[in-house]
């Protein structure tokens, strides 16, 4: 891990000892997930091609989900590929109400050069990059602007002309944003482009400047997002990943708007399927209980229908290609094989280096995952956040600060209810948990 650069390494550890899943480098540390590696990669390829992929994921809270996912998206990215986490919830991102969704997709928006949201710069380089193409051409004399302008918005129309059968006002949008930047309008700029990317109560005057009215509305959602694919193919980016996190959270909702969304994910995946979406890799997340209980999955059967796999097999010959993949979770072994990822990681960044590889050795990690499973429980599928956590901000950091630190005379894990999430909370009978290493 010497390769690492010394600002990734914070970012990564910076993460583990707030008890967060990092935004980047899951690479170096990614236990578990070589089953997944050629799938994925297969997936990525497709994608990059034109294809479509969608691939729900499954898993206990706590079996890694969101860092699955978040891998997933890291080499996403190394492929040039743009990428957005959305979380279902109830009141911010209803999956029935598609132009939520697609809102919430440009807000999180990312490329490998461009944190969210990547939107604005997307655009502007959808735009140079059709400035460039026109003047490879040879038509249009480099230094006649109207002229460029002209011709850049015939191509504008010849690109989105898939599009423009069912949104017009995608391709109106954009013309709008380009009219007002070229005249210095960066207002209605700013007003236009938050419209395309779905914010509502933009203002009348910039909606009238670029010649759309209203607000984007759910049928439109889905042609915004072919428009969508389209400015990110040309300016470079030959797909989009899109992850769909905690759809299990529809169980909870009032049964009709369930219904509204469980059906609005059936449409998204025939639309996936039907290839109206070149360059689209659709991943959604949920536990067991979203794909085979009463009030997820199988309320429709259509929908049940297409997600099923047989899961009573022997998980070690689980298809990594199936539309539905499940994770297996942690055992201690595994616990201790990320801890030592990160020991590692942790140590080649430390003035402490010897010292923090002889008191944190893989006989101690195996005694700190054991009780942290143990103050959970012994649910050791919900501990890799905590044990983690525990590591890094409790152990670690100590070793590395005081010479006369050693973790297994100085240091005693304290589970508080504080601390946990619900899910951990659940683990657990006691508010406060003692365990001497």
């Amino acid at each position: 891990m010497n390769s690492v650069s010394p600002a990734r390494r914070r970012e990564v550890l910076d993460a583990l000892r707030r008890g967060a899943v990092p935004s980047a480098g899951l690479d170096l540390f990614a236990v578990g997930l070589h089953r997944f590696e050629t799938a994925v990669g297969e997936d990525l390829a497709t994608v990059a091609a034109g294809g479509s992929v969608f691939k729900a994921i499954r898993g206990e809270y706590g079996s890694g989900k969101t860092f699955f996912t978040r891998w997933i998206a890291e080499r996403a990215k190394r492929a040039n590929l743009a990428t957005a986490e959305v979380q279902v919830s109830e009141n911010e991102t209803p999956l029935h109400r598609l132009e939520t969704v697609y809102r919430r997709l440009t807000e999180r928006l990312a490329t490998a050069t461009f944190p969210p949201s990547a939107l604005r710069p997307v655009v502007d380089g959808w735009f140079y990059a059709l400035e460039e193409d026109v003047l490879a051409a040879g038509d249009v004399p480099p230094d006649d602007a109207e002229a460029l302008d002209r011709a850049v918005g015939v191509l504008l129309d010849q690109r989105l002309a898939a599009v423009s059968r069912h949104a017009p006002a995608f391709a109106a949008a954009l013309r709008g944003y380009r009219t007002a930047m070229l005249g210095g309008d960066q207002a209605t700029a700013d007003a236009v482009l938050a419209w395309l990317g779905g914010q509502p109560h933009v203002a009348a005057a910039a909606r009238r400047a670029a010649g759309v009215r209203g607000d984007l509305d759910h049928f439109a959602a889905l042609s915004f997002l072919q428009g969508l694919l389209t400015v990110l193919r040309d300016s470079g980016h030959p797909g989009l990943l899109v992850i769909l996190d905690e759809v299990e959270t529809l169980q909870r909702v009032r049964s009709d708007a369930r219904d509204k969304a469980l059906n609005a994910l059936r449409q998204l995946i025939d639309e996936v399927h039907s290839g109206r979406f070149p360059g689209f890799y659709l991943v959604i997340t949920g536990t067991p209980a979203f794909y085979d209980g009463p009030q997820g999955v199988q309320r429709l059967a259509p929908l049940a229908q297409r997600l099923a796999v047989d899961f009573t097999t022997d998980s070690r010959f689980d298809n990594p290609r199936a539309v539905q993949i499940r994770l297996p979770g942690f055992t201690v072994d595994a616990l201790v094989e990320l801890g030592g990822r990160v020991r590692d990681l942790y140590a080649d960044g430390s003035a402490q280096t010897d010292r923090v590889m002889a008191l944190v050795d893989d006989a101690y990690l195996g005694e700190l995952a054991r009780a942290v499973a143990g103050g959970l429980g012994g649910k050791v599928g919900v501990a890799p956040r905590l044990f983690l956590k525990k590591l890094v901000g409790e152990v670690l950091d100590r070793v590395d600060q005081f010479v006369e630190f050693d973790p297994r005379q100085h240091y005693a894990l304290t589970l508080s209810a504080a601390e946990l999430t619900d899910v951990e909370r659940n683990a657990t009978r006691a508010d406060d948990i003692l365990l001497d290493l």
